[in-house]
């Protein structure tokens, strides 16, 4: 890293999960300077702000454009409320910098239009935070890519995650009223339990679907044209009170004549002994092969180990790294990160049209 460019980079909002700004923390080709966001946010989303901003020694700043104008920024990463990512990173791109933002995209598939005439107009990069530098992920594609198992026909994904979204359904008594999105959002953070953090009630499929989508991606290479979708409010009672889903399964037409499906859902903790069933399938003209997704792991007991601990830990996983390690590379080189505006866009178009599928109960064309 010798003689390249320290790259300066504020946090625009840290209020939901921080693994985005702590890996551009860890990294040695950036730097931390600032945490902003708009002054007119409300007093939960300040507080944590400033908590990420006292941990890391970096100011606070209630003022977005000041933050800009006044830090020297290269880049900025966005982990708001999920229906201010394009909006915070949008504004970012106009003052011609970088940005490295939280899933989902958006709620709004027209807000992630926008990002991506923003991102082309000021010729900025833009990198949507992903798993598709895990381990087993790179070797699926190695394999693929390799030929063992001939031209690649089909390939399926299960992510299942095994994480609680609050009360279970069918606790909540007749004269209870109905969960409040945000407020649950609010209350899990102290738990991690917490999935999509804003005001608009999302599903399993809108707030994980990147992740096996971008896993569908990076393998075919190719987009999703058509979809069909199913979906239900099965495990938790936040979920069922504000009509939004927490298990689904999506069948895909993809280019060059692949065929796809993902399987999707927050199963609970207690339905899986470690953080959830996910696996790739992946079927050629010669052969296939499944790949674990978690793997390799190492499995740690031990006497009065809390019941609530996994007890399963990942090892070899340098996946928030290696994005990092993406996206300098993509700024240095003008070249694009591993996934960029468009396939974020793309994906998004690709869930989007699944939620609408779920509605009519017909295929739906993707457009791109």
């Amino acid at each position: 890293m010798e003689g390249l460019k320290v790259l300066r980079c504020g946090v625009l909002s840290v209020v939901k999960h921080d693994y985005l700004p702590r890996a551009v923390a860890a990294h040695s080709r950036f730097e931390l300077v600032v945490v902003a966001d708009d002054a007119d946010q409300p007093d939960w989303v300040h507080e944590r702000n400033q908590l990420f901003a006292d941990e890391f020694s970096v100011p606070y700043i209630k003022n977005v454009a000041k933050a800009i104008a006044e830090y020297d920024l290269d880049l900025v990463a966005v982990s708001s409320q999920a229906e201010r990512h394009c909006e915070l990173a949008v504004r970012a791109a106009e003052e011609g910098l970088h940005v490295i933002a939280d899933k989902p995209m958006s709620t709004s598939l027209s807000e992630c239009d926008r990002l991506v005439d923003a991102v082309y107009k000021n010729d900025i990069k833009f990198l949507l935070w992903n798993r598709n530098y895990l381990p087993s992920v790179i070797q699926a594609k190695e394999a693929i890519d390799s030929g063992v198992i001939g031209e690649l026909q089909a390939v399926h994904v299960d992510f299942y995650f095994s994480k609680d979204a609050g009360p279970p359904k069918g606790t909540r008594k007749v004269n209870d009223p109905p969960i409040d999105w945000l407020e649950r959002q609010i209350e899990a953070h102290t738990d991690g339990s917490d999935g999509g953090v804003g005001v608009q009630p999302m599903g399993e499929l809108q707030i994980e679907g990147i992740y096996p989508l971008g896993y569908i991606h990076l393998l075919t290479g190719e987009n999703v044209h058509r979809v069909f979708a199913r979906t239900t409010s099965h495990f938790h009672q936040a979920n069922v009170d504000n009509n939004v889903d927490d298990l689904a399964s999506v069948s895909l037409e993809i280019g060059k004549g692949i065929v796809g499906s993902l399987c999707i859902g927050r199963i609970g903790a207690a339905s899986h002994p470690d953080i959830g069933e996910i696996k790739i399938h992946a079927i050629g003209s010669k052969g296939g092969l499944v790949i674990t997704e978690a793997r390799p792991e190492v499995s740690i007991y031990y006497r009065d180990q809390p019941l609530s601990e996994f007890k399963n830990e990942r090892i070899a996983n340098e996946n928030d790294f290696l994005l990092m390690d993406d996206f300098a590379r993509s700024i240095d080189t003008d070249s694009e990160p591993i996934l960029n505006a468009q396939n974020g866009r793309d994906i998004a178009a690709t869930v989007f049209a699944s939620l609408e599928s779920c509605k009519i109960g017909a295929p739906v064309e993707v457009f791109h």
